[in-house]
């Protein structure tokens, strides 16, 4: 699943060609993905012109004047900016035209969701999906303090307070084991036994890795790509991710693989207490 770093990049990616261009047209070629498309999208997109993009978590938020299309990529989805022209394929779900351009929207799983918040509901924050949301890892907000203090009556384990996303949002499974990995933590610790010395280490590194897993354009896992339909970098830098039977590259313990609440759980034992 595409997680924080690669909807960052997906925004930043697709910014310059979305701001301040209007919306000349859009083709939806299903009734919906996850959830069916709003009722009359084109009607309030079309004549439109982007104001600005943002994200929240993981979901792509693209502002207009009048309210917010809010993009989820689900399981396997990403957007490219294409030629106007270009042929659909299979999987091609949601076409936005911008003059010569398209947005398309490609989810082969259709676990995706294109929504629209008007403004007159309120401010985007308090759209359902997007108001029980935790805070953004990427802020000043974010830190070691505020880890503990969330967490001293949660008995669940790191790994799933960090999945949950309403502690700390968008850290998904790769980069919160990732995070562990790099603090030293084990995924199987109760939230509510770590330290505040510990949890600065992890709210550190996981700064750290989302930053530089934007910088490489992401993870680039079974389908991701990005806007302009080049791969990410950053699985080439994983120390436990997907390397379960492979040795530590710190200590060359096997590393283990488990199962949490359905996700895989990837660690050293030695060097995550």
């Amino acid at each position: 699943m595409p997680e924080l770093p690669e909807v960052e990049v997906t925004r930043l990616g697709v910014s310059p060609h979305l701001v301040d261009q209007k919306v000349t047209g859009l083709i939806l070629r299903r009734a919906g993905l996850r959830w069916p498309f709003p009722e009359e999208l084109e009607q309030k997109l079309v004549g439109q012109t982007v104001q600005s993009t943002g994200r929240r978590g993981k979901y792509l938020l693209v502002n207009f004047r009048h309210g917010t299309l809010i993009i989820h990529l689900g399981m396997s989805g990403h957007i490219r900016v294409l030629p106007k022209n270009t042929p659909a394929e299979l999987h091609d779900h949601v076409d936005i035209v911008l003059g010569r351009q398209i947005l398309r929207l490609t989810d082969p799983r259709r676990f995706g969701a294109v929504l629209w918040h008007d403004l007159q509901n309120g401010a985007i924050e308090q759209h359902p999906l997007l108001q029980k949301l935790g805070i953004e890892p990427l802020t000043a907000q974010f830190d070691g303090l505020m880890l503990y203090k969330q967490t001293r009556h949660r008995k669940i384990t790191v790994k799933q307070m960090l999945l949950a996303g309403n502690v700390v949002v968008g850290v998904g499974n790769i980069y919160a084991s990732e995070s562990l990995f790099a603090s030293g933590i084990s995924p199987l610790i109760a939230a509510q036994d770590i330290s505040l010395a510990r949890y600065r280490k992890l709210a550190a590194a996981i700064k750290k890795i989302l930053a530089e897993a934007i910088v490489q354009g992401g993870s680039s896992l079974k389908d991701f790509i990005n806007v302009n339909g080049q791969s990410g970098y950053f699985q080439q830098n994983y120390f436990v991710y997907d390397r379960a039977g492979l040795p530590c590259k710190k200590c060359k313990t096997l590393i283990r693989l488990v199962k949490q609440g359905q996700r895989s759980t990837f660690y050293c034992v030695k060097c995550q207490k």
